[in-house]
């Protein structure tokens, strides 16, 4: 695909309205895929919720040892399952109250992962509204990366010299997510604006409060430290890891586009197949073009929604792209060594 921006910074030429995509949302509300889960998601929180205090309990027994950085790593694991119900919560595909789906958010954000949820919740629903575009969607604004070739022809500082190096520099870079995710939550507490500012800075507080004493109270002070380390760079590898595959390396924009919602949503998602443990380990995620064609969708279902989505995308001729989860990673790699030509480049003249 190559409706990147560098190379078509405008949308091809007017696709049809979107009718198409209310003919989709027929098919899938007559497939009935739209309905509530609560005994799945009952049953979800349930279990993630025991084997979180289970391994924080299991922490505290271990004691002071350097074995605890195995316990470091597989908190980190569950760290993201919990993430990935608070964003569950966020889409309202588990409550259907605005109000209630915030207020667990706090506790699957805020208190257990130290990550704020409604600077989280403000991001992820400006990107779900503008998938890759430069100008709207946060998650492709221009920084440490650059996300096209126009973006690295603008480059400035730092960020020239890592994006000539950003395809081999992703997957470390990643290993600092877990800190940036939790520096980020802080920020937003810090200044006015925040919408329940007050509770969220509550919870992150006690967050903060609980784990620190956890870790220096059972470990000594260098074992502590080390476990910090391990535990966030671990979160953050599985974190963008997890949220890489469905976007990067697809088509990226820039001004106004004149795609429909269907196309807009499908021509810059990726889905990754697999098996159980694959949507297991991708919770759900690895369905992205379902996900955002369905946001309220709870997760259970997209796997159900995808053999519809594709045979209808294929009758519409909508590329509907899909592969592997090693394919993914190598796509979206690819795609950041290419546009981080112009900067190697400039680098020899």
């Amino acid at each position: 695909m190559t409706l990147i921006a560098d190379q078509a910074p405008q949308a091809p030429e007017k696709p049809r309205t979107g009718s198409d995509f209310a003919e989709l949302g027929r098919r899938i509300n007559e497939a009935g895929l739209m309905a509530r889960r609560p005994a799945y998601y009952v049953i979800r929180f349930s279990l993630m919720s025991a084997v979180f205090v289970g391994g924080w309990a299991a922490f505290a027994l271990i004691g002071d040892t350097w074995f605890q950085m195995f316990t470091a790593v597989f908190m980190a694991l569950v760290s993201t399952q919990v993430a990935f119900l608070g964003h569950d919560l966020a889409h309202r595909q588990v409550i259907r109250s605005r109000a209630t789906s915030e207020r667990l958010g706090w506790f699957t954000g805020n208190l257990a992962n130290g990550m704020g949820y409604g600077w989280w919740n403000d991001k992820h629903n400006r990107h779900h509204a503008n998938p890759n575009h430069e100008e709207l969607d946060p998650d492709v604004s221009p920084g440490l990366f650059s996300w096209s070739k126009r973006q690295a022809g603008f480059a400035q500082g730092f960020s020239r010299f890592f994006g000539k190096y950003q395809a081999e520099l992703f997957f470390p870079i990643l290993l600092l997510e877990g800190i940036n995710l939790n520096w980020s939550g802080i920020k937003s507490v810090i200044k006015p604006g925040l919408k329940n500012r007050g509770w969220e800075a509550l919870f992150l507080a006690v967050h903060w409060a609980a784990y620190l004493a956890a870790l220096f109270i059972v470990l000594s002070p260098g074992k502590a430290i080390v476990f910090f380390l391990v535990h966030k760079a671990v979160w953050g590898l599985y974190m963008g890891s997890v949220f890489a595959p469905n976007h990067k390396g697809m088509p990226t924009f820039v001004g106004e586009t004149e795609l429909d919602f269907l196309r807009k949503q499908v021509l810059t998602s990726r889905n990754v197949k697999g098996g159980w443990f694959t949507n297991f380990a991708l919770g759900g995620l690895n369905y992205q073009i379902e996900h955002h064609l369905f946001p309220a969708m709870p997760s259970i279902n997209l796997a159900k929604a995808q053999p519809i989505v594709e045979e209808f995308c294929d009758e519409k001729g909508i590329p509907y792209h899909a592969t592997g989860l090693i394919q993914s990673w190598r796509e979206a790699l690819t795609e950041l060594h290419a546009h981080g030509e112009p900067l190697r480049n400039a680098a020899k003249a």
